[in-house]
């Protein structure tokens, strides 16, 4: 493609906005991550707050309960680890999992 083809400055939404919805399916973000949570099934009576104040919407339900963490999106912020009235998710070193 030569430098006239190539699209410029001008393309470039005005304050580098987002203009497409939803978009954020495509990107796995989760590799960002350097602490995973992990949540202690007999402890969690699923109350969804973990849920509510996750970010990146990484915490799925199923069922009405919650089902796991979407790794391929959470970040690790911990906001769920410290939100939870339970304390059962723990957040562990990135590095000690090898999937």
């Amino acid at each position: 493609m030569s430098d006239e083809n190539k699209p410029g400055w001008k393309t470039i939404p005005i304050g580098g906005m987002i203009l497409e919805a939803g978009n954020a399916e495509k990107y796995k973000t989760g590799d960002w991550r350097t602490f995973r949570p992990q949540r202690d099934h007999d402890k969690c009576t699923n109350c969804m707050i973990c849920f509510m104040y996750c970010p990146d919407s990484a915490i799925p339900l199923k069922d009405e309960k919650v089902d796991g963490f979407d790794y391929d999106h959470c970040k690790g912020c911990g906001i769920c680890a410290k939100m939870c009235p339970v304390k059962c998710i723990e957040m562990k070193d990135e590095n000690d999992f090898k999937d």
